[in-house]
């Protein structure tokens, strides 16, 4: 089940303002912060070696319908497991605040990972599962954890045809807050 944790930012009071399992409201919260988010269909269960071309054919309805957009010409698949032999690097690689030039877009077909949105005043967590679009716009402060024994699959959608190019800020903030684990324990 999808989940929204709202904390102050470091240096305020640490108890979340906000925790919400109820879609419409992730929805509605996120979206007045400028981060798009919807529920769609991830109707689609992948063999469990099903390699990135299986994958992109498996979705080719919805990665059209991104792509009639206009905005994202470039999609490829992240797709982690807990034997993935780089998950420890890849991890502590994405758990350090950063930042896109473009929209982070993402598609979550399998499993789930947490994306924290430092947001001026506020720290967003939007743990994201099976059936979750979710688009951070270019700039936003985040990071992202896939726990320490990693299950997603994810279509990434990007319009830099280099894909997942990352700026980070230097800012440890991410240690403030709770990790993937630490929010499924407390849910």
């Amino acid at each position: 089940m999808s989940l929204l944790v709202i904390h102050p930012a470091a240096g305020q009071s640490p108890a979340p303002v906000l925790r919400t399992t109820d879609a419409d409201q992730i929805q509605a919260e996120l979206a007045a912060r400028g981060i798009r988010f919807e529920r769609w269909s991830a109707a689609v269960d992948l063999p469990a070696a099903a390699d990135p071309d299986t994958i992109l054919a498996a979705y080719g309805p919805e990665i059209a319908r991104v792509q009639a957009t206009g905005h994202y010409p470039t999609v490829d698949t992240i797709r982690l497991a807990p034997d993935h032999p780089d998950r420890a690097s890849l991890r502590q690689k994405f758990l350090a605040e950063h930042t896109h030039s473009e929209d982070e877009v993402r598609f979550f077909v399998e499993g789930r990972g947490l994306f924290c949105l430092h947001l001026g005043g506020e720290v967003l967590q939007v743990l994201c599962e099976r059936n979750d679009w979710i688009a951070v716009p270019a700039g936003t402060r985040h990071w992202f954890d896939m726990g320490p024994e990693p299950q997603f699959c994810a279509l990434r959608f990007f319009a830099n045809p280099d894909g997942w190019v990352a700026n980070f800020t230097g800012d440890g903030i991410a240690q403030n807050f709770p990790m993937l684990d630490d929010l499924l324990i407390s849910a």
